[in-house]
C-alpha cells in the first residue's frame, strides 16, 4: 500500500474541477465540463464529457486542447452544443452525441460570451455577444467617460463590456440581435411557449448599482420589457409558467446583510408574493471557496418543474437543497442536506442533478429522486488522488462572543505535528459571505505544512438570519473581530492553537478583518491580507461599488457620517501594527483597487513595521483564485513563504 503525503502545493495542479452539467432530455444521460491544468501551455484546459446516469459509463467528447465550455443537450436530444475557443474567439459549435465533428454555427468578429440556450421548441438558439471592432472605444486615443460608474472588476471599461442577447436558427444561419443598448444583457432563460426571453439588464449608466440586473423580457421581434425595474436587488429569475415568474432577491430599504428570499411575480396583474415570509435562512447563496470552479458556481441556481422551485439554501454553515412551493400557502422543505455545499445544477420530473463539496473534497456529480432519496455518485474525479493524501480532520466549533451571541466556526487540524499547533486564522469576505464545508486550496496547503485553520463565519455572514447578518452596520471592526477573537482564545482554550504562533489571512472583506487585527493585537506573529480594504474614505470614492455599498454598509455617504469612517478605517489605527505584513495586491482589481494596499504599506513603512507587498499583474479581485496558473502559484509559494518566516519554528517545514 503506498504510503499517504501531505499535502503541497503540486498535488493542488492534479486536481480536475467540475465546471457545469444538464441532463439530456429524455434524463439517461448528462454531459458535463472537466477543467484541468496543462503543463506544457502552464494553462487550464476545460474538457466536455458525457455520462450515461444508469450505468454510469462516461465518454469523452472533446480533445482538451482548448477550452470547451458551457454544454447542453439539444431538446430532441440529437445534438450537443457548447461554446469553444478553438478557432479563437469564443464561438458556438455543435457535435452529434453518438460522436463526430464538432461544427461551429457562430463565426462573429467578436466572439460569443454567454450561451447556447435552445429555444423549448428546438427552433432557435439564444447566446450572448459584446460589441464589434468598429463600434469598440479605441482606449489608445483620448476619450470621454459619462457613465456612474465607468469600470467593474473583471470585466474592465464597461462600455467596452456591452453585450447583448442574440438570436439564431437553431439549424444554423444568420444571428441577430434582440436587444441594442448600454447595457450588460446576460442570465438568458426562454419562456415555456419559446416566444420571449428573460434576462437581466445589468450596468445601467445612471446608476450606482450597476451590477444587479434588472429582470427584462425581450420577445422575438426586439421588444424589451424590463420587469422590478428600481425595485430592489434580484440576484436570480426564472419562468414558472408563460405569466408568472420566480424571484430571488431582496427589496430597497432593507439593511445590507439581510436574507434573500423568494418572490412570485404575476406579469399580468404586477403582483408580487413572497414565498419565504418564515424562512430564517438565506434563498440561494453558497460558500466561499479557493476553487477554480467557477462554472460550476455560476450554472448552479434555481429550477421550476409546474408547482414546485428547487433551490439551494444557505442555512449557517450548510447549504441544502430545498424544495418551495409556488402556490397555495407558504411552503417549503429540505431534500438533500448534510454537512456540504450542494449546488443545484438541473432538474428533470424524476431527478435532481446536484455537484457536492466539502472541505476535503472538492465537488463530484450525484444525482437523487425528486424526494431526496436514492442519492448516486456519477463521478470520482480527483478519487485517487484524495486517497494518497493525509486528510484535515475537521473539528466544528460553536463558542459565545463578547456579547453572547454564539458564533459558528471550524478549526482544520494539520495532517503532521502535535496539539497545541501554529494556526492561521483565515477570514472570509463579503463581508455577507461565509465559510462552509467546501474544498479550499489555501487550506489544504496550510494544513500540509503543519498549520491549523480557524475559519469564522463572524457578524455580517449570511445564513444565519438579520439580526446576524446586519450585526456589523455602521460599526466594521467591533463585534466582527470580537467574534474572530473568541474563537481564537476558544481554540486555544481547547488546546488546539497555539497562542504564541499565530497567524491571520484574507481576501476583500477577509483582507479588511486582518488589516484590522494587526492595527488591534500584536498577537499575531504574522500577517497577510489580500486584496484589502483599509481605507473607507477612499474606496467610497474608488471602489466600482463603493458608493453604493459604503451607503449600504455604513448608514449614509462619507461626507454624511465621515467620523464613522474614520473610525471604521483599518488604515486609521496602522501606525500601532507591528506584525510582519505582506499585501497581496491585483493590479487591475477595482473592487479592493490597488491604493488600498499601497496606503496600508505606506503607512506600515513609515512607522517601522516589517512589511512587503506581492503585486499580481494583469488580474482583477479574484486573481489568486480563478487567474492564470502563474499567479495562482504566486501567491501559493508567497503564502507559505511568509507565515513560515514569521511564526515561530516553521522555517524549513514545508516538504
Amino acid at each position: 500500500m503506498t504510503e499517504k503525503s501531505h499535502f503541497q502545493q503540486a498535488d493542488y495542479w492534479r486536481f480536475q474541477w467540475l465546471q457545469g452539467a444538464k441532463f439530456s432530455p429524455d434524463k439517461t444521460r448528462i454531459v458535463y465540463t472537466v477543467s484541468h491544468y496543462d503543463a506544457a501551455s502552464d494553462s487550464d484546459k476545460a474538457v466536455i464529457w458525457m455520462q450515461d446516469v444508469v450505468s454510469g459509463t462516461a465518454r469523452q467528447m472533446t480533445a482538451g486542447t482548448h477550452n470547451d465550455m458551457n454544454p447542453c443537450f439539444s431538446p430532441d436530444g440529437k445534438k450537443i452544443g457548447f461554446v469553444s475557443d478553438r478557432g479563437g474567439l469564443p464561438q458556438i459549435y455543435t457535435m452529434p452525441v453518438d460522436g463526430g465533428e464538432a461544427q461551429a454555427l457562430t463565426k462573429l468578429e467578436q466572439g460569443v460570451r454567454e450561451g447556447p440556450v435552445w429555444s423549448p421548441d428546438g427552433k432557435w438558439i439564444a447566446f450572448t455577444a459584446g460589441l464589434k471592432k468598429d463600434e469598440m472605444p479605441d482606449f489608445s486615443k483620448p476619450y470621454r467617460l459619462t457613465r456612474n460608474i465607468y469600470r467593474f472588476n473583471e470585466v474592465g471599461f464597461i462600455h467596452a463590456a456591452i453585450q447583448q442577447i442574440h438570436v439564431m436558427p437553431a439549424e444554423g444561419g444568420e444571428a441577430k440581435a434582440l436587444t441594442a443598448d448600454d447595457h450588460i444583457n446576460a442570465g438568458i432563460r426562454w419562456s415555456p411557449d419559446s416566444t420571449r426571453i428573460l434576462y437581466g439588464a445589468a450596468f445601467p449608466p445612471d446608476s450606482y448599482m450597476t451590477f444587479m440586473p434588472t429582470p427584462s423580457i425581450v420577445t422575438l421581434d426586439g421588444e424589451v420589457q424590463p420587469v422590478l425595474k428600481d425595485w430592489g436587488a434580484v440576484f436570480q429569475s426564472a419562468w414558472i409558467d408563460n405569466e408568472r415568474l420566480a424571484l430571488v432577491g431582496a427589496p430597497v430599504g432593507r439593511v445590507a446583510g439581510s436574507k434573500h428570499d423568494l418572490y412570485v411575480l404575476n406579469l399580468v396583474d404586477g403582483k408580487l408574493e413572497l414565498r419565504t415570509e418564515n424562512l430564517h435562512a438565506q434563498v440561494g447563496g453558497g460558500f466561499q471557496a479557493d476553487m477554480p470552479a467557477m462554472g460550476l458556481m455560476m450554472g448552479a441556481g434555481m429550477f421550476v418543474d409546474g408547482e414546485t422551485l428547487y433551490i439551494g439554501v444557505q442555512d449557517g454553515g450548510t447549504v441544502p437543497i430545498y424544495r418551495f412551493g409556488l402556490s397555495g400557502a407558504e411552503s417549503y422543505d429540505m431534500l438533500v442536506g448534510g454537512d456540504k455545499y450542494h449546488l443545484l445544477l438541473d432538474v428533470s420530473h424524476s431527478h435532481l442533478l446536484y455537484a457536492s463539496t466539502d472541505f476535503n473534497n472538492p465537488p463530484e456529480l450525484f444525482v437523487c429522486d425528486l424526494e431526496g432519496t436514492d442519492i448516486r455518485q456519477l463521478t470520482y474525479l480527483n478519487q485517487s488522488i484524495n486517497e494518497s493524501l493525509h486528510q484535515p480532520v475537521v473539528e466544528h466549533l460553536h463558542w459565545n462572543s463578547i456579547d453572547g451571541v454564539e458564533v459558528e466556526g471550524w478549526y482544520l487540524r494539520p495532517t503532521k505535528g502535535e496539539a497545541p499547533y501554529p494556526t492561521i486564522v483565515y477570514t472570509h469576505g463579503g463581508p455577507w459571505g461565509a465559510f462552509g464545508p467546501s474544498y479550499s486550496a489555501d487550506f489544504q496547503l496550510l494544513n500540509g505544512a503543519g498549520y491549523g485553520v480557524l475559519l469564522v463565519n463572524y457578524r455580517g455572514s449570511t445564513g444565519y438570519g438579520d439580526a446576524f447578518g446586519t450585526g456589523t452596520f455602521a460599526d466594521w471592526g467591533n463585534l466582527d473581530y470580537h467574534d474572530h477573537m473568541t474563537g481564537v482564545d476558544y481554540c486555544i482554550e481547547r488546546g488546539l492553537a497555539d497562542a504564541d504562533r499565530l497567524g491571520i489571512c484574507g481576501l476583500s472583506a477577509g483582507g479588511y478583518q486582518t488589516c484590522w487585527a494587526v492595527g488591534q493585537t500584536n498577537r499575531f506573529k504574522a500577517a497577510i491580507p489580500e486584496n484589502p480594504v483599509s481605507n473607507l474614505v477612499t474606496l467610497y470614492l474608488l471602489s466600482d461599488i463603493g458608493i453604493w455599498i459604503m451607503n449600504e454598509a455604513m448608514g449614509g455617504s462619507y461626507y454624511e457620517k465621515p467620523d464613522v469612517y474614520v473610525k471604521c478605517s483599518p488604515i486609521t489605527y496602522a501606525n500601532r501594527c507591528t506584525t510582519p505584513t505582506l499585501l497581496v495586491q491585483s493590479d487591475a482589481d477595482y473592487r479592493c483597487p490597488a491604493e488600498q494596499s499601497e496606503q496600508f504599506y505606506a503607512a506600515l513603512r513609515s512607522n517601522g513595521c516589517t512589511v512587503e507587498m506581492l503585486r499580481l499583474p494583469g488580474v482583477g479581485h479574484a486573481g489568486a483564485i480563478m487567474g492564470p496558473p502563474a499567479v495562482r502559484r504566486a501567491q501559493n509559494e508567497a503564502m507559505l513563504d511568509w507565515f513560515n518566516r514569521y511564526i515561530p519554528g516553521m522555517a524549513g517545514t514545508s516538504e
